[in-house]
């Protein structure tokens, strides 16, 4: 990526969140931490941002509140080959012409390749999930209504009379910000408010989930394991995380990643 590409994706990232640090936007940019730090100081210098110790933060930043969590830009990149094993798996469970609620997420956005060549309902608040089964496939599609919220591609509404409630579906395909113990964690009040709703239109909750996930945590809690009906995710995880899924009610679907990038390059 050339300097000038690097200062645009810094300056749009620090207008996305209240500091951008240099790790995030290694990730965006795809620079080391030494190249980052220097483009934070020219811009800082032309001040078209202030530099803030560890990052960056805009100079006029949005009044706009996000949502607490990772940007799904950076989300994004990490544990891709997992991401795309479980995701296969995860359609391998939706039957031709039944309606399904995708929740957004990039693990669930990996779901759109192997949903490509179906005919579904498709219920989401995704707008990556959304545009890309609207081009490339035959899927109908149902967005939710509500507020945009850029940073995680999602729209999420806080009233009870929006159109979910008039959505059944077969099951509900999402993820989450951490699973423990205790049950799915997520890191905004919104975000819970909003999947709950969502969680009660299904028959059967599906869980997709890398097994970073099991080492995640956050202060809220969405729904305890036992609401969770199927949950897939990869080969690191544990016996003992998998016995506890067992232990209550989980089905547990592993997803071998070896084979689901075999069929990728095959496609």
């Amino acid at each position: 990526m050339h300097e000038s590409e690097r200062h645009g994706v810094i300056l749009s990232a620090v207008q996305d969140r209240p500091v951008a640090t240099v790790a995030d936007l290694c990730q965006l940019t795809g620079a080391s931490e030494a190249t980052v730090r220097r483009d934070i100081a020219a811009l800082h210098l032309k001040k078209k941002l202030r530099r803030v110790r560890g990052g960056a933060e805009s100079i006029n930043p949005p009044q706009f509140v996000g949502l607490a969590g990772r940007p799904f830009a950076l989300n994004e990149s990490s544990h891709v080959a997992q991401k795309r094993a479980i995701a296969l798996a995860a359609a391998e469970l939706c039957e031709e012409g039944e309606p399904i609620i995708i929740n957004g997420g990039t693990t669930t956005f990996q779901m759109v390749h192997p949903l490509a060549s179906r005919r579904l309902q498709v219920f989401t608040n995704s707008f990556p999930i959304a545009e890309h089964l609207l081009r490339n496939s035959k899927n109908t599609i149902m967005l939710s209504g509500g507020t945009i919220y850029r940073e995680q591609n999602i729209i999420l509404s806080p009233f009870d009379n929006d159109v979910t409630r008039n959505f059944y579906a077969r099951r509900m395909f999402m993820g989450a910000q951490g699973i423990g113990a205790i049950g799915l964690m997520e890191a905004d009040p919104l975000l819970i408010q909003a999947e709950t709703k969502l969680i009660g239109q299904a028959d059967e909750l599906v869980v997709l989930a890398d097994s970073s996930k099991f080492r995640n945590r956050s202060s809220l809690v969405l729904c305890p394991l036992a609401r969770i009906d199927v949950l897939v995710t990869d080969e690191g995880i544990s016996d003992k995380t998998a016995a506890m899924l067992e232990g209550e009610g989980v089905r547990l679907i592993v997803a071998p990643v070896a084979a689901a990038t075999k069929a990728g390059k095959r496609a």
